[in-house]
């Protein structure tokens, strides 16, 4: 799975980790008034049949010992309001 920009029309993306080595880049877009930052994936093939077969997906954050954020999976592109 690669992240990949999240293109839309008249959005200004970010990178974020762009200048952090032990980070990959993240292309995102970030919302102006609730702090929403999206992002999208890209599945290889593999990856799209093991989802397809076995119907599990795992999400790993870095909390760094802080608190837990709200995060959201989606199979389709969300609404985005408010963006930057």
């Amino acid at each position: 799975m690669r992240a990949v920009s999240p293109v839309l029309k008249g959005v200004a993306e970010v990178v974020m980790g762009k200048d952090q080595p032990e980070y990959l880049p993240l292309p995102a877009i970030k919302s102006k008034e609730k702090g929403i930052v999206t992002t999208k994936w890209k599945l290889s093939w593999k990856e799209r049949l093991n989802i397809l077969f076995v119907g599990s997906v795992y999400l790993q954050v870095w909390t760094f010992g802080k608190r837990l954020q709200p995060v959201r999976l989606f199979v389709e592109k969300p609404e985005i309001k408010d963006l930057v």
